[in-house]
Formats: structure tokens, sequence, C-alpha cells
């Protein structure tokens, strides 16, 4: 059985700490954003999805919680949460995209001629929810493309695969002949550069080497299309005591210098299986075409433009 990473019904959201795992599976509760930002930025929580749920989710846990707000004082307390939960970790896209996202969904309900506080309020409770309902729902599509994608492939063998990061249910491969190697990604920009946890990219290098196909799976909701290419994106660096220390204890010479990046980039050209969404596979250089016409049949292309 595998483990959720995040358990929530209306009014309680609770966390699994991935700080503790293998040894120990701890859920922690999330009472509110600032809660949220917490274990986002202290990796307690990790996949840019899933920081994007937790973020959306706890404001809505605070809402639903909260003292009762004046309607232009409601707005300006959700536009404030947003943004904050936004600096919580800069490189994975999706809680920026999240937060544009319900940000103009929450001017256009305070728009309204009727719009009350309670019925913002309500209504920016279901948006976070809808939003965890179809990461599931993308989660398994991603699952089905890669699956069918990789068996189309190696008709009639079986299949191994090599999974890095969070790769959802195309982790449950069995074992064979035919190999691959399957990444998740925080953020993959216009060109298909793809940043995703330290490691990755090495692994790419010594997949092509040995012509071994290497794929990405991600959501759409981390393609990000206003960046040309992976030169663009912003790498967060963590703390130095995350490498000089174990559980509180120093391992590494005092005064010894260190850089903690928490990603790489890796070239679109290292990238030959494809990248796995919930609309289909595509090669890194199909990517933007395709997502760009999913956006304008879904009537997002005019917003990700005037956000470029």
């Amino acid at each position: 059985m595998s483990l959720e990473s995040v358990r929530y019904s209306r009014g309680s959201l609770a966390v699994l700490n991935q700080l503790l795992l293998p040894h120990e599976s701890c859920y922690e509760s999330v009472c509110g954003v600032q809660e949220a930002w917490e274990v986002i930025r202290a990796m307690k929580v990790r996949g840019a999805p899933a920081i994007a749920i937790v973020g959306c989710l706890s404001l809505a846990v605070e809402l639903e919680r909260g003292e009762v707000k004046e309607k232009d004082q409601l707005v300006v307390f959700i536009l404030d949460s947003l943004k904050f939960l936004v600096t919580s970790r800069p490189t994975a896209v999706n809680m920026a995209k999240a937060a544009e996202e319900l940000s103009a969904f929450v001017q256009q309900e305070a728009a309204q001629a009727d719009a009350t506080s309670e019925s913002i309020r309500k209504s920016v409770i279901q948006w976070a929810e809808d939003l965890l309902t179809k990461d599931v729902e993308d989660n398994k599509k991603i699952g089905d493309y890669g699956a069918r994608h990789l068996l189309q492939r190696v008709t009639g063998q079986p299949v191994t695969i090599l999974t890095h990061c969070n790769t959802g249910s195309l982790a449950t491969a069995g074992y064979g002949t035919a190999l691959a190697v399957i990444v998740g990604a925080d953020r993959v920009v216009a060109n298909g550069d793809t940043a995703n946890k330290v490691g990755t990219y090495q692994l790419a290098i010594a997949a092509r080497h040995h012509g071994i196909p290497f794929y990405v799976a991600a959501p759409s909701t981390s393609c990000d299309l206003s960046l040309e290419d992976g030169r663009k994106i912003v790498i967060e660096e963590r703390p130095s005591q995350e490498l000089t220390d174990v559980n509180g204890k120093r391992i590494a010479a005092q005064g010894i210098g260190v850089w903690n990046p928490a990603f790489d980039v890796t070239p679109c050209d290292l990238i030959t299986g494809g990248i796995i969404t919930e609309h289909g596979v595509f090669t890194p250089q199909e990517l933007q075409a395709a997502l760009t016409k999913v956006m304008k049949e879904e009537g997002k292309w005019q917003k990700n433009e005037a956000s470029v």
C-alpha cells in the first residue's frame, strides 16, 4: 500500500513528514498558511504538485476554521497569503501557478455584484478542494499515458524502470529486460529543459551514454512556457547545515565552504524518451506546441500570454 503525502477533509489537513522516512511514517497537522509555509520550506512535504496542493489546502483550512472577515479584508488576506506561500520554495513552479490562478479567481468572484465574504470564502475552499481532485486525476492519466507509451516501444517484453524523484504510479512497473529511466520535475520550461532534484542531470548523462530512454513525468502545472530555456530557472539554495550536520550533529570540518543547490537542470537533448503529462507523451520539441494547444482549448492562453 502506498503512502499518502496529504490527508485532507474539510477543515483538516495533515502532511506526511518526509524527513522521517523510511524509519517512521508520521503525519503532521497543518492548521493554516504559516504552518504550510514552514513544512514546505523545511521539505517535510516535497514534489512540486504536492507543494501547491498543501499551500492551497492550508488556506482552505484557515478559511474554514478562522474568524469571519469583512469582504475586502478577506480578499486582501487571501491574496497576501498566496503571495507568501509562493516564497516558500521558488524553483517549483506549481505553487506560483496555483497562486496566480486562485488570485485571479478570487478577484473575479469579489467583483460579482452579489458577492459576500461568505460566498468568497466558500468558493475559495471549493477551488482548493477541486485542485486536489484534479491532481489525483492528472496523476492517473500520467501513469496511464506513460505505461502505454513504454509498452508500445517494447512489445512482448517485460519492462524494468528506474525512477528518480516523485514519479507517481509509473513507479509500480515490474522487473524485466527492457530498461527506461523516469524522473519527476519541479519545472519544465518551453524548450524542454527540466529542473529536478540534484542528481537528475548526471543520471540523464548516464542514461544517454548507455542508450537507455530517459523520461520526465510531470503534470502540465509543472511546465512553465514563459521561460525559454533552463538558464532562466531560479535554482533554490538550501542551508549549508543540511550537508554539514546530521540530526543536529556536525560531521564536516568547521569553516568548510558549502554550496547546496536543491536542483539541477537537465538539458532537453538528454530527455531522449519524452515528457509524460496528463495530456500525453511529447518530445521536448513538441511540448510547447502541444500545451499551447491545450491551453487555447481550455481558454487559458490569453492569461498565460499576459503573464509572460
